[in-house]
C-alpha cells in the first residue's frame, strides 16, 4: 500500500511540474526527465531518516540535492532555467515532504 501512495505522489508532483513545462513548449526530453525525476524523489525523501524533529526540511533539501547535476549540466545551455529548477525542487519537495508525514510514509 505504501509504494502504491507514494508512487501516486510522485506522478502528482511531476505533473505538477511537467505542466508548466508543456505550456511553455519544453521539449519531450526535458518533461520527461523532470517527470521520472519526481517519480523518484519521493521514494528517497521517504527512505531517509534526516532532521529528527525537523521533518519538515527533509523534503526540500532530499529534493534539491538529487536535483544540483541536473541544475548544472543545465546551466551550461540556459541560465534561466537553473533557478526555476531550483525553486520548484525545493517547493514540490517540501510539499512531498509535508504530505508524506501528514500520511505518516517519514
Amino acid at each position: 500500500m505504501n509504494f502504491l501512495l507514494i508512487l501516486l505522489i510522485g506522478i502528482v508532483a511531476g505533473v505538477i511540474d511537467v505542466l508548466p513545462m508543456i505550456k511553455m513548449k519544453v521539449d519531450k526530453y526535458s518533461c520527461i526527465s523532470a517527470f521520472v525525476y519526481y517519480l523518484i524523489v519521493p521514494f528517497v525523501i521517504f527512505g531517509i531518516n534526516w532532521f529528527g524533529k525537523l521533518w519538515w526540511l527533509r523534503g526540500g533539501v532530499v529534493a534539491i540535492l538529487m536535483a544540483i547535476p541536473v541544475i548544472i549540466l543545465v546551466a551550461k545551455e540556459d541560465k534561466k532555467s537553473p533557478v526555476a529548477m531550483t525553486i520548484m525542487s525545493i517547493i514540490l519537495g517540501s510539499m512531498i515532504g509535508v504530505v508524506g508525514h501528514l500520511l505518516k510514509l517519514m
